[in-house]
């Protein structure tokens, strides 16, 4: 007798028999919207359309409006890459990199990458995509798993799966392609039809549309951000550490601790070299530092300040959160919330009228802002003034846009980016995203330190993101330096406190999709002690027992 089961899709309530595929249902419920669908949110957590239906459920179905069809989209057409390569150019290895403008950026080995490559490439894709190729993971043992990709001479998934205590895995093939499946994937090629491939500096990029399914005309070049991606790669490369699984191995082998100092030594080097530049022009008085959430601003500043001091310069920190403007006058979002990150939530004028003086040599009384009160507090007002061997740091989410210092002369500021952009791969093929590490610290930092569990900072990370897109990313290219805060072996440090505070989403809370796949995501880590972690990290800040103090 086949059992009958009660599915709510899309609002529409019906009913189907057992083992019914989402894909089955949508004739009867259609997804809303003009874009395709791509996956669905099936009680609280994503998968493909191919997922079967077994008991009474609830069915959203998503498209690339939303991040997570937006992150199927970019999974399944990456595979595609990957399948018109193995088809078209079997002995070449294909490596995914760093996220650039709108795509991504992969290294292209043993192939020669030029017009002829890329057309054959691009042609192959559309191929792939015109015969509407069915799409599913299967559950595979991962002994068979081992012998496929032991066949393909793919050491890092050999030595991934080596590591992994599991009994069986998620495979996706298409072609001649065999791949991890870390998510969930589009149900057929012909709904990923809007892509571009364009040779990028020595690999490609394959670029993908937006949330309103468009395409850009040109990839953005992005030199500084390329150039730091290219950094870490080096440094990842000269510690052995490209992915997870070499990761694990130091985190087996007994060397971790070395492991550590060296990524420590390079971050400090790094920063001590920017310190450099900074006394190399003896113009520069005011020192802007910018970056995202979670990307250790601020001990990256009070690491700097080490390294200004050796050359018998005394920073001086100033901080732009005095100068908001009272509560009663700031913006708004539409929502009637105020907007905070917002340039002209801050009294520009009155903090460039404070930096003109301080850099010529006058005394100001710096206000004093108060965030129960709404506004500024005199009675904590200090004076200052600059002296001949002191400096300006500042640090703040507008510090790269020019429109926050117009009357500070461009040769008197120096203009630092800081971000995690980590290099870390799980595979070859599935990036570890610079926006998880920045969301793992966050949680873990805001956990420990703020009282905060990871329900409400999850929930309320799509609001951060859009500030970052507004206010931060796109200064990215006007700094003079970016630092990469990223360390190949956070995810290690992060994984036992953050496994822990996931745990305690609730299952009916919005977050619990996220936070599920986070949990999944940290299963692949083998996690390292503390005590390895030295206390003058970027990590200290979030995981505690820093050898700075933080207000």
């Amino acid at each position: 007798m086949v059992k009958t089961i009660k599915v709510t899709i899309n609002g529409k309530a019906l009913t189907a028999n057992a083992g019914v595929r989402v894909a089955e249902l949508l004739p009867r419920a259609p997804h809303p919207g003009p874009f395709a669908p791509l996956g669905a949110v099936i009680s609280n957590r994503t998968d493909g359309l191919y997922y079967t239906i077994n008991s009474s459920a609830n069915v959203d179905t998503i498209d690339i409006s939303r991040r997570e069809g937006m992150d199927i989209y970019r999974r399944t057409a990456s595979t595609i890459l990957y399948a018109a390569i193995a088809d078209a150019y079997p002995h070449a290895r294909i490596v995914v990199g760093q996220s650039i403008s709108n795509g991504y950026f992969f290294e292209v080995h043993d192939q020669i990458v030029d017009k002829e490559f890329i057309d054959r490439i691009g042609e192959r894709m559309k191929e792939i995509v015109t015969a509407d190729l069915p799409i599913e993971p299967e559950w595979t043992t991962v002994e068979e798993a081992l012998e496929v990709f032991e066949k393909r001479n793919d050491s890092d998934m050999v030595k991934m799966l080596r590591q992994l205590r599991r009994a069986e895995i998620p495979l996706v093939s298409l072609g001649e392609y065999r791949g991890f499946a870390h998510g969930p994937f589009a149900w057929r090629t012909g709904l990923i039809d809007l892509f571009k491939l364009h040779i990028y500096e020595h690999g490609i990029v394959l670029d993908f549309p937006d949330d309103q399914g468009r395409l850009a005309p040109d990839v953005r070049p992005q030199p500084k951000l390329f150039s730091t991606y290219l950094e870490t790669k080096r440094w990842n490369e000269l510690i052995h550490t490209q992915n997870v699984a070499e990761l694990n191995e130091s985190c087996m082998g007994g060397a971790v601790a070395d492991f550590v100092k060296v990524a420590e030594a390079l971050h400090e080097k790094k920063i001590a070299a920017i310190a450099d530049q900074i006394v190399a022009s003896p113009e520069t008085r005011l020192v802007l530092i910018a970056g995202p959430s979670g990307s250790g601003k601020t001990t990256f500043a009070k690491r700097l300040a080490i390294q200004l001091k050796i050359h018998g310069i005394e920073p001086v920190s100033i901080s732009m959160d005095n100068y908001y403007i009272d509560r009663d006058l700031t913006p708004k979002h539409s929502d009637g919330s105020f907007n905070f990150e917002c340039l002209e939530a801050l009294d520009v004028t009155l903090f460039n009228e404070h930096m003109h003086k301080l850099m010529h040599g006058e005394s100001v009384m710096i206000p004093a802002y108060s965030f129960p009160l709404g506004k500024r507090d005199s009675s904590r007002s200090r004076r200052m003034r600059l002296h001949k061997d002191q400096i300006l740091v500042t640090e703040g989410i507008h510090g790269l846009n020019e429109a926050l210092t117009p009357m500070i002369s461009a040769e008197n500021k120096f203009k630092i980016y800081v971000s995690a952009l980590t290099q870390v791969c799980l595979d070859d093929h599935n990036r570890i995203f610079t926006t998880d590490t920045r969301l793992c610290r966050r949680i873990v930092r805001d956990r420990l330190f703020r009282g905060t569990r990871a329900a409400e900072t999850i929930e309320g990370w799509a609001s951060v993101r859009a500030g970052e897109n507004r206010y931060i990313f796109p200064f990215q290219e006007d700094a003079d330096v970016i630092f990469n805060s990223a360390l190949p072996y956070e995810h290690a440090l992060l994984k036992p406190y953050a496994e822990r505070f996931l745990a305690e989403v609730p299952r009916n809370r919005p977050s619990f999709m996220e936070a599920s796949r986070l949990v999944r995501f940290f299963s692949f880590f083998i996690p390292i002690l503390e005590a390895e972690v030295p206390g003058t990290s970027i990590l200290r800040e979030f995981v505690g027992r820093s050898a700075f103090k933080y207000t």
